[in-house]
């Protein structure tokens, strides 16, 4: 077994600007990447015999990325929108802080607030 395209057999340039964190699609249809300006690009592409065609690149949306030193993308399994942080924006169109609350252990946190039946 070996990835597609065979990296052995040539390079392909994607974006003239750069890009981090490559993510495929879940349809196997196009490569998605962020920009160093923390946007979200969508490059559609072919496949022709053992070639790697790749389209031009173009924005997926207009909303800058929250960057956490780390990829911030990721398709949930519908593949028709993105999870992402991005910046938050006060009422006077500054930049604000952001706030992230993880619960972990959910379900052990529901069984704690809400009591078993019969007990």
């Amino acid at each position: 077994m070996q990835p597609f395209p065979d990296a052995s057999r040539g390079k392909w340039q994607i974006s003239s600007g750069g890009g981090v964190y490559p993510l495929w699609s879940n349809d196997g249809r196009e490569l998605f990447y962020e920009t160093l300006e923390g946007r979200i690009m969508v490059v559609d592409y072919t496949v022709q015999g053992d070639s790697f065609m790749p389209g031009k690149p173009r924005a997926w949306c207009d909303k800058q990325l929250f960057y956490m030193g780390s990829s911030n993308i990721d398709l949930p399994p519908d593949g028709r929108r993105f999870v992402v942080l991005i910046p938050a924006q006060e009422a006077d169109g500054e930049k604000g802080s952001v706030h992230v609350t993880m619960l972990l252990n959910f379900f052990d946190e529901l069984k704690r607030r809400i009591p078993a039946e019969g007990k």
